[in-house]
């Protein structure tokens, strides 16, 4: 009947057995007959596929013997394992999709009473597998399983990888003439730059670029081949207390054991900050892999941990420009290259908007207003305080000037939505499904945090200006009963926050308190973490070196770590959860730390110190994205 249909199903799920089958005693004979039948199948089949009807031929699933009623206690096993492989002998050169997953399924999980039927969790684990085989082509499904088909490439990602091609023969080329003048007993010379003024021009030696540009193709390559082909299989995330708890006490374990004194002495040096950013990095990542978001107290840490590296990102641009005074044009590009090369990078290569990868944007955003904030006429440095007593009021009038703004945008959705999605930089804001929620949701959750960074900086350098402590040596900060009361004041602060998240009702309310209340628990930890000169000059080198790469593994973890968008777990190593875990850990820090080498490499090619350079280079890059956004219609 199908046949004949000018319209038959788009998705046709058969199986049988044979007529004999409830007898048991599965001769050669009937396995002939029934492979024979089989055959006579496939000739209709093909008309029907023809006619683009999906024909998927479920195996039959195995029984539990021990179970079996009067009716069914001649079935066996092998039998229905000898008809099954008949089965995918006859389809292996067909049209026909064998539906093995199914007979996976009923294998590993326990069916009902009777011995041979699914019970309720295989059979909902059935159904979703055929919903994601035939929706998932056609909805954003935010899910880690099959079956949607690989993506198509763009015009964008065949350029983007024609130029990593290029760059990858040229690297191959010098690599082999090098290796050719070596045999033949040259010496290669690499000339020395000869320039020693401080402010230096791109690098004379270009082959550095085009390595490192080659070897970043390879690994795109690679990103690609994880999560945007089918090639490697994804799963979803299964949350449970120990996936998530055992991990993060072992990370904390290592990280204790690798500790160093530091050689700087001051509160939130460089080497602090690193391994802030390194264990928070840490436990963010193993959130994400076991999907604990749905435990709210573990969820609204996160938050918190995700807010302290804007915070710290307001200290320590403020502390910046306290000190230097330097809000040149060449660091505030430097800062937003190594902040966005990898990103944008990606949204070439792996056809995802800028606002999928969200941590960054919302940095990029901050930071773009920070600087803006600081540069603002009259420029207040530690300097300038000595020199100017009124310039106290000026940093008040700006912070409070800032906090306006912020305010005002919050309280209108409507007049902040009219901002962010005007052209051409709605491109920027706006999801793969034109959608600008998800950057109003991530920008008013932290809508106060950085500014609370560059408050609780500036509050610091004008105390340390007054001597109200001394962080220049390995003693406290304060005398011996003041800390006390600052330290129980600090664990005070933390134990609030961790009891709030404990009593709130749901993430909404959660959500919406946390904004307010956020710096009250960074600031606990920055003062239970400094307060003790044992504490502040020691640091966890294990933390410190994830630290350096914090924003790389953060980006990276979407496609080589995760997959599926992120809502599924990459698998290299099917059937070892556990060692693909390991595999897939390794190659994902060593492609993160290479990408961090890598954008350094190319730092001083794309932002020259000159500042007449940077801003050309700058200017080409603008010109490099205009047909991309007129091709996205941003024009």
């Amino acid at each position: 009947k199908w046949e004949q249909d000018d319209d038959p199903p788009s998705a046709i799920i058969i199986g049988c057995t044979h007529s004999g089958f409830l007898n048991g005693n599965l001769t050669d004979d009937i396995l002939k007959a029934y492979t024979l039948n089989l055959t006579r199948l496939l000739g209709p089949i093909e008309r029907l596929t023809s006619k683009k009807s999906k024909v998927l031929w479920r195996l039959q699933d195995g029984v539990n013997e021990d179970k079996l009623s009067e009716e069914w206690k001649n079935v066996a096993n092998d039998d229905i394992y000898k008809l099954n492989q008949a089965a995918k002998e006859v389809f292996s050169h067909s049209s026909v999709q064998v539906w093995e997953s199914s007979h996976l399924i009923a294998n590993g999980l326990p069916n009902i009473g009777d011995g041979y039927k699914l019970g309720p969790l295989a059979l909902r684990h059935n159904v979703q597998i055929l919903l994601n085989m035939y929706c998932n082509d056609y909805m954003n499904y935010n899910d880690g399983t099959c079956c949607s088909s690989p993506e198509t490439y763009t015009t964008l990602q065949i350029v983007t990888y024609a130029i990593f091609g290029v760059c990858l023969t040229l690297a191959i080329g010098m690599i082999l003439r090098r290796w050719i003048l070596h045999l033949g007993g040259h010496t290669v010379y690499m000339p020395l730059s000869q320039n020693t003024s401080s402010s230096a021009t791109i690098p004379s030696d270009i082959s550095a670029a085009i390595y490192a540009i080659a070897s970043l193709g390879l690994i795109m390559a690679y990103f690609y081949l994880c999560d945007r082909t089918n090639f490697f299989m994804k799963e979803n995330k299964y949350y449970s207390e120990f996936s998530f708890w055992i991990p993060v006490g072992y990370v904390f374990a290592l990280g204790l054991f690798f500790t160093e004194d530091s050689r700087f002495t001051k509160v939130l040096h460089r080497d602090q900050t690193d391994e802030l950013k390194g264990w928070m990095l840490v436990v963010i990542l193993i959130y994400y892999m076991t999907g604990a978001d749905r435990v709210l107290p573990i969820h609204m840490h996160i938050k918190v941990l995700i807010s302290a590296f804007l915070f710290i990102a307001g200290y320590n641009h403020f502390t910046y420009m306290w000190q230097t005074g330097n809000s040149g044009i060449v660091r505030f590009f430097q800062v937003m290259f190594r902040t966005n090369f990898i990103t944008v990078v990606l949204c070439f290569c792996m056809n995802r908007p800028y606002q999928f990868y969200y941590f960054v944007p919302l940095m990029s955003f901050w930071i773009c207003m920070v600087y803006f904030l600081l540069s603002l006429p009259p420029h207040i440095t530690s300097q300038s305080i000595d020199n100017n007593g009124y310039h106290f009021l000026y940093l008040v009038l700006k912070f409070v000037g800032f906090l306006s703004v912020i305010t005002v945008l919050y309280m209108s959705e409507v007049f902040f939505e009219r901002i962010f999605v005007t052209r051409p930089w709605k491109a920027l804001f706006v999801t793969i499904d034109d959608d600008i929620h998800e950057w109003w949701y991530q920008w008013k959750l932290d809508r106060y945090t950085i500014t609370y960074g560059m408050i609780f900086a500036a509050i610091f350098h004008i105390a340390q200006k007054h001597n109200v402590f001394d962080d220049n040596n390995h003693g406290n900060l304060f005398s011996r009963q003041v800390s006390l009361t600052v330290t129980l004041t600090a664990t005070i602060g933390v134990g609030f926050y961790t009891t709030f998240t404990f009593f709130c009702k749901n993430k909404l309310e959660c959500e919406e308190i946390h904004s307010y209340v956020v710096f009250i628990p960074i600031i606990g930890y920055v003062v239970l973490r400094n307060i003790s000169g044992i504490l502040r000059t020691r640091y966890s080198t294990f933390f410190a070196w994830f630290g350096q790469i914090s924003l790389e593994l953060f980006i990276c973890q979407y496609h080589i770590w995760l997959a599926a968008d992120r809502h599924g777990v990459l698998v290299l190593l099917p059937g070892f959860p556990t060692l693909n875990m390991i595999i897939t850990s390794f190659i994902f820090v060593c492609a993160s730390h290479e990408v961090h080498r890598l954008t350094q490499v190319l730092l001083p090619f794309a932002v020259p110190n000159d500042w007449k350079l940077a801003l050309r280079n700058f200017v080409l890059f603008l010109i490099i994205l205009i047909p991309i956004a007129h091709h996205d219609g941003m024009f």
